[in-house]
């Protein structure tokens, strides 16, 4: 039995920014994301929060982390009204059928999920048609890192 399985995303409204860093500036980067969004008084929190890695190959990724030039966008789903920054962007993060498997443990050690969610995509006849992404199931502040859950989504076609 295999820990992938075909699901539908349903677009979300989010609130996100995108930098170009290293991947671990994506604690400070949700620090501050959530900080602007708790200071809204006409927004709620919808859903769990997102990345989506916008390095598309293991080389494209392993470039980024030498060099620190990393794509990141990082995004909160929400309900309700907030404005816009030079910084935060309201926007749809696009739904679709994605192929999904979950990763439990610290971030870092996820390279395992990715290469088990990749072999069963290819091995079932599909093909990524778009940026994969985490959602961040587990609070890391009231979490320990060997109990986080994060669910790792690819949007797949046939």
């Amino acid at each position: 039995m295999s820990d992938v399985k075909i699901v539908e995303v349903k677009p979300q409204r989010v609130i996100g920014m995108r930098r170009r860093g290293f991947y671990p500036d994506m604690g400070e980067m949700f620090k501050e994301l959530f900080t602007y969004v708790m200071k809204s008084q006409s927004v709620n929190i919808a859903a769990a929060p997102v990345f989506v890695c916008h390095e598309t190959t293991e080389r494209e990724w392993k470039e980024a982390m030498e060099k620190g030039n990393a794509d990141i966008e990082i995004c909160i789903p929400i309900s309700g009204d907030i404005d816009e920054t030079d910084d935060y962007k309201v926007y749809e993060l696009e739904g679709g059928t994605m192929a999904m498997t979950i990763h439990e443990g610290p971030y870092e050690e996820c390279t395992p999920a990715y290469e088990r969610l990749f072999k069963w995509i290819y091995e079932n006849g599909y093909s990524v048609t778009g940026f994969t992404r985490e959602v961040y199931i587990s609070d890391p502040a009231k979490v320990p890192p060997e109990e986080l859950i994060t669910q790792i989504y690819a949007p797949v076609g046939k």
